[in-house]
């Protein structure tokens, strides 16, 4: 039986647009406390509006580690829990592949893709030990299962990394009622598409994966039963452009 989420608390970062945007207007409607995060206060103003219930912005770097402690002890102060963490927080960079990423850019990917979820992580986890139950969605990538050049190296090397912390994280603390879930989506249609050095159609784009698609699925997650834990879970478009691809330079006509 699925669970109710009413009055629990939610914390989302990269909630200013693409999956973290969904998951938080996916998980209001369920009820519950949403608590957005962000580097634009602009954009998480947009989202706020579009929840169906209580919501409350906590601008942030995730990259930033004394500011992530910060929001988290806030959160903690002033509701007394964090139920869910949707660790959302990600980018790219347009020059991504051995022949032009640069140094600076490595770095960028790396501390906020992979260090920002581990301090959140980090900073909810006593929280959620002595309140004996808590979810972790770290949202990661198909590029965290498969390697491929379309992601390039630093984004690759983030996700592959997210999913073995993750995974840390279940056989660590599963004990005391902590479970943590690598949501792997393949192509989704969301702002960092825009960044890609190819650029996809609206055509490709309206095939993919829909963010609200993810919301629904996250908030699916958070109403399993506390004794569920679903490791990590991949996502992707029926028409993978991927397979599609391969199909019609691989398979003979």
């Amino acid at each position: 039986m699925l669970r109710d989420l009413a009055g629990k608390v939610a914390w989302i970062t990269g909630a200013g647009t693409g999956i973290g945007e969904a998951a938080a207007i996916a998980l209001s409607e369920a009820g519950m406390q949403v608590i957005l995060s962000g580097r634009r206060l602009e954009k998480l103003e947009s989202v706020a509006a579009s929840c169906a219930g209580k919501s409350r912005i906590e601008v942030l770097d995730v990259a930033d580690k004394d500011a992530v402690v910060a929001v988290a002890d806030r959160i903690v102060a002033e509701y007394g829990r964090i139920d869910v963490l949707v660790a959302s927080a990600g980018i790219n960079v347009k020059n991504r592949n051995w022949h032009n990423v640069t140094y600076e850019d490595w770095d960028r990917v790396i501390r906020i893709d992979l260090d920002g979820a581990f301090y959140c992580c980090k900073a909810v986890l006593p929280t959620m030990k002595a309140q004996g139950d808590g979810l972790i969605i770290n949202i990661s990538s198909w590029a965290g299962k498969h390697v491929g050049v379309v992601t390039g190296p630093a984004y690759t090397a983030a996700k592959h990394a997210m999913n073995a912390m993750n995974e840390s994280l279940n056989m660590e603390a599963c004990q005391d009622g902590v479970r943590a879930c690598a949501m792997c989506p393949g192509e989704v249609a969301t702002p960092i598409l825009d960044n890609r050095p190819i650029p996809v159609s609206e055509e490709d784009r309206a095939q993919m994966v829909q963010a609200e698609d993810c919301g629904e699925v996250i908030r699916f997650l958070a109403q399993l039963p506390a004794h569920v834990c679903i490791n990590d879970l991949t996502i992707s478009p029926t028409w993978n452009r991927g397979y599609v691809a391969a199909a019609k330079s691989q398979l003979p006509v």
